[in-house]
């Protein structure tokens, strides 16, 4: 509950409030471009070393959080996404050190060539300027999108969700305690001094100041963004990950893969949602997966035809179809072929992962070539389309928009190109 003594500022106190921290992070942005591998290294290292330091200052401002959560009554896999404990501590720590050990992308020359006049043309990375990122109760977003940041050599601006403010405001300090140690500017991470929607959507249409804004939550807050935003928007949507099971599949592999891509994580983008089933195989796979799931808490929704193969199942309806359920909730459904699932992927899916799961290396590569996805799949886990899954150390998030990135987005993805030109006094005809 908001304590009624704290008066809300005027919108033009807020505008002045957002447009000061941006411009802030304008200047360390500049500072930041300007550090060697080495110095954006140790800054990585002593972030690491605040965040053991202050492990339990972060646990009880999370046990607030989830507090609050549990009496405002959220669901299950919104608790598990606020949820810290160590071994999630233990994985930022982690991330932390994987990117400080990664490969610094700027000031990488990635192409260059001479032309007939003696003009010599490279292209080199650069940071892109200052992020916004904009997300919902995924404390562990705080950590990865600042140490990614400051490694390519962005700020950054956080604005996590109310939910886990207290989770998001100990993280935002431990970072700027590293930095501050490090000789660097604090502005370089920096959340937002007012909460509320309307400092949002004042953030992102901080033209000149914010060069990108990453959107990372559910459908609803990124369309907001999207369309309140004069700055460029990473787009991500939904993630309807399906899974065609091939007529050759592995029966083993299947429950292995599909039981892990389910009910691993349900809350998450990259967990699976909808069951393609080759139908000439769908006797012998579909039973003993159902089994599985059912044991993990799963609802299975299923088409007619699935429905004659296990009577249990929900009838799905065309909503279901194409839905991002984010819980124990998959949508089943029985095909003749692999244009079949194809087709359906086409109509139904949101670009974010595809899989299938085949013996037939022909079908393989057909899947692989025919489907659009910003990753797609063979014979592993939708939960692998993930940045640090993936190499990548950590991932800001996972764009399904094509421009500028397509996929986890990990450091190279932070920055763009400029053209460098080296002459000798040459001058244009």
């Amino acid at each position: 509950m908001s304590d009624p003594r704290v008066i809300a500022p005027s919108h033009e106190a807020l505008e002045a409030e957002i447009r000061a921290t941006c411009t802030r992070a304008r200047s360390a942005a500049h500072r930041l471009a300007e550090l060697d591998t080495t110095a954006k290294d140790r800054a990585l290292i002593a972030c690491a070393d605040t965040l053991a330091a202050r492990r339990s200052i972060v646990l009880e401002a999370n046990a607030e959080d989830l507090a609050r959560a549990r009496t405002a009554g959220h669901t299950a896999a919104f608790l598990d996404r606020l949820r810290l404990d160590d071994a999630r501590l233990d994985d930022m720590f982690a991330m932390l050190h994987e990117v400080r050990a990664l490969p610094d992308p700027v000031g990488l020359v990635t192409r260059g060539w001479r032309r007939p006049n003696g003009l010599l043309v490279e292209k080199v990375r650069i940071p892109l300027g200052v992020i916004a990122i904009v997300y919902e109760a995924r404390p562990n977003v705080t950590i990865d999108a600042a140490a990614l940041c400051l490694k390519s050599g962005n700020a950054c601006v956080l604005r996590g969700g109310s939910e886990a403010r207290a989770s998001n405001t100990a993280l935002v300090g431990v970072m700027q305690s590293a930095l501050e140690a490090s000789g660097l500017p604090t502005a370089a991470v920096q959340t937002p001094p007012t909460p509320g929607r309307e400092a949002v959507s004042l953030l992102v249409k901080q033209v000149g100041l914010v060069d990108l804004v990453i959107p990372r939550g559910g459908e609803g807050l990124i369309r907001a963004v999207t369309e309140e935003a004069r700055v460029p928007v990473i787009q991500h949507f939904k993630g309807v990950c399906h899974a065609f099971l091939d007529a050759t599949a592995d029966p083993e592999m299947t429950r292995r893969i599909v039981l892990n891509a389910k009910a691993q994580r349900p809350g998450v983008c990259n967990a699976l949602e909808c069951l393609l089933v080759h139908a000439d195989a769908a006797s012998t796979l579909l039973p003993p997966l159902a089994a599985d799931l059912r044991a993990a808490g799963v609802e299975l929704r299923g088409c007619e035809r699935t429905r004659a193969l296990l009577p249990g199942a929900t009838p799905a309806t065309e909503d279901d179809w194409g839905r991002e359920f984010l819980d124990l909730v998959i949508a089943v459904r029985l095909v003749d072929s692999l244009d079949a699932a194809i087709a359906h992927i086409r109509r139904y899916g949101s670009e974010h992962t595809e899989l299938i799961v085949t013996r037939d290396v022909r079908n393989a590569r057909a899947f692989v070539q025919r489907v659009t996805a910003s990753c797609v799949i063979v014979n592993a886990s939708t939960r692998f389309n993930d940045g640090g899954q993936l190499g990548l150390g950590a991932e800001i998030g996972i764009s399904t928009s094509r421009l500028h990135a397509f996929g986890p987005m990990g450091l190279e993805a932070l920055t763009t190109e400029k053209f460098v030109v080296f002459g000798d006094g040459q001058v244009r005809a």
